[in-house]
């Protein structure tokens, strides 16, 4: 019999209470089954590809790594927090325009990956911003256009910071 434990979570902002989860569920198994948030996806579930890639503490986690109770007393931000009121943000905006996406189903976890690269590295390169993407799998893209994105993402953030 799989033990049951009793966790809270803060996701999105939202602090959920009382959830009843096995010890075994993972932070992805959580976040779709329990608490509704399907944008983070289930891939390899080995922690290769990058699908359910969300911010822990500003950090990208492949999610599929971590115990949900792993994640109590941090603060957990997935894909859904991108979009403001129906809008989409600068980043996803820019994977539009730059065509990073195909079939989509990679884009959530390269757009947290991204997200929390570019808050701490609101300067980044080319050459990082392409070393930061080899860390997620994409079978459509190439990847040339994901880097595109970030990398014009990043530039106008700089030009917002700078006051352009």
């Amino acid at each position: 019999m799989t033990e049951k434990l009793l966790i809270s979570l803060t996701v999105n902002g939202t602090r959920h209470d009382d959830l009843v989860v096995e010890s075994r569920h993972t932070l992805v198994d959580v976040l779709r089954h329990h608490l509704g948030l399907t944008g983070t996806h289930v891939g390899c579930e080995h922690g290769v590809c990058g699908a359910c890639t969300v911010l822990l503490d500003g950090a990208p986690v492949r999610s599929c790594l971590i115990f949900a109770a792993q994640a109590e007393g941090q603060e957990i931000r997935t894909v859904e927090t991108l979009a403001r009121d129906g809008e989409l943000n600068d980043l996803q905006q820019a994977f539009s325009a730059h065509h990073g996406l195909q079939c989509g189903f990679c884009t959530p976890g390269f757009l947290m990956l991204a997200e929390g690269f570019l808050a701490e590295r609101p300067e980044a390169t080319r050459e990082e911003i392409r070393e930061l993407v080899s860390a997620n799998l994409c079978r459509c893209t190439g990847y040339q256009t994901i880097v595109d994105a970030i990398e014009s993402c990043a530039r106008g953030r700089r030009d917002v910071g700078e006051g352009r």
